[in-house]
C-alpha cells in the first residue's frame, strides 16, 4: 500500500517536472513560429516536437524505474536503519538509567551494611570491654577478699598459739607453784624464767 503511494507521487512528481520543461519550449517555440512566420524557430511545433516530448517521457519512465525507485528503497532503508538505530539508542540509555539505579542502590545497601557492621563491632567491642573490667573487678574483689580470708586464718592461728603458750606458760608455772613453796624472790624469780622463756621461744 505504502509502495503504491510512493508510485502515484512519483508518476506525479515527473509529469508536473516534465510538464515545467515542456510548456516553456512549447511557449518559445510559437512565439518563434508566429515571428519569422512558420520558419527556422528554436523548436518547430511539428512531428519532431512530438518525438522529443515522447523521448523525454520514455527518458523519466526510465530515470524512474532505474533511479527513483532504488532511489526510495535506498532513502527507506536508511530511514529503518536510522530508526533502528534510534531505537537500539534508546533502549541502551533505559538500560544505562536502569543499570545506574541499580548501581546506587547497591552503592546505598553496601553502605549501610558497613555502618551496620561498624555499629556491631562497636556495640561488641564494648560488650567485651565492659567483660574485661566486670572480670578485672570481679578477680581483684575476690584477691582481696582471699588475701582478707588469709590474714584472718593467720591472725586466728597466731591468737590460738600465743593462747596455748600462755596457757603452757601458766600451766608451767603453776607447776613450779605447786612444787616449791611460794615466797616472794621465788615467785619473782619463776615470773621472770617464764617470761625468758617466752622470749626465747
Amino acid at each position: 500500500m505504502l509502495q503504491r503511494g510512493s508510485d502515484w507521487r512519483g508518476w506525479l512528481a515527473c509529469t508536473f517536472v516534465s510538464l515545467l520543461l515542456v510548456l516553456p519550449a512549447v511557449a518559445l517555440a510559437a512565439s518563434g513560429g508566429e515571428e519569422h512566420g512558420g520558419g527556422g524557430g528554436l523548436i518547430s511545433v511539428d512531428k519532431s516536437l512530438i518525438v522529443q516530448v515522447v523521448n523525454f517521457l520514455i527518458l523519466l519512465f526510465i530515470l524512474q524505474r532505474l533511479l527513483y525507485k532504488p532511489l526510495l528503497a535506498k532513502m527507506e532503508e536508511r530511514t529503518s536503519t536510522i530508526q533502528k538505530a534510534l531505537d537500539e539508542a534508546k533502549a541502551a540509555r533505559a538500560e544505562a538509567a536502569r543499570q545506574q539505579e541499580e548501581n546506587e542502590a547497591r552503592l546505598r545497601a553496601a553502605y549501610a551494611e558497613a555502618a551496620a557492621v561498624r555499629e556491631q563491632a562497636l556495640k561488641e567491642a564494648a560488650e567485651e570491654s565492659r567483660k574485661h573490667v566486670e572480670a578485672a573487678q570481679a578477680q581483684s574483689r575476690k584477691m582481696v577478699e582471699d588475701t582478707k580470708a588469709q590474714l584472718e586464718t593467720e591472725v586466728r592461728r597466731a591468737r590460738e598459739e600465743l593462747r596455748r603458750e600462755v596457757s603452757d606458760l601458766a600451766i608451767a608455772v603453776a607447776e613450779k607453784l605447786v612444787h616449791k613453796s611460794l615466797h616472794e624472790d621465788d615467785h619473782r624469780r619463776i615470773v621472770a624464767e617464764a617470761i625468758a622463756g617466752m622470749k626465747t621461744s
